[in-house]
């Protein structure tokens, strides 16, 4: 299995920039911190004030994204694990519309190619998995094949 799919949690890399995600095993999906892609898209000095002050305009707009968002333990700044905000690649596309950044665009570029890669290998994980369970049902059916007969003779 890959390293970064036997890690709970995890660090990603954008131009050099930091952005906590965790794996989710049973939805196979990446959750990233929204407060890691703010403060990367809108250069803030204080990217939780900027994700305070977007959801609550978000809310009142009526926006689900927000909503939707959950919040996961982290490693924070200081090494402690924290409560943060975030979102699936899906919504995290949508926030992304909300933020008016010329690294955008990148930004979606490089999440497709990040979620896509990973996507991947799981999907060859899970293959090559499947693969060994069904050849080792065969060899065991061939060892329980093998046993009968020789009760029979």
């Amino acid at each position: 299995m890959d390293k970064i799919m036997k890690e709970k949690e995890a660090i990603k890399l954008f131009k050099n920039r930091k952005i906590r995600v965790e794996w989710m095993e049973e939805e196979e999906k990446w959750y990233f911190s929204i407060v890691d892609v703010i403060g990367i898209l809108s250069g803030s000095i204080n990217p939780q004030a900027y994700w305070r002050k977007l959801k609550e305009r978000l809310k009142k707009e009526g926006n689900e994204t927000v909503t939707n968002c959950h919040g996961l333990k982290m490693k924070a700044i200081d090494g402690k694990m924290r409560t943060t905000d975030v979102a699936d690649t899906e919504q995290l596309l949508r926030l992304i519309q909300s933020i008016p950044s010329p690294k955008a665009e990148p930004f979606k570029l490089w999440l497709a190619k990040v979620t896509t890669t990973e996507i991947s290998k799981g999907n060859q994980q899970k293959e090559n998995r499947k693969i060994k369970n069904n050849k080792d049902r065969k060899d065991n059916f061939g060892k329980i094949k093998n046993t009968k007969k020789a009760f029979w003779i």
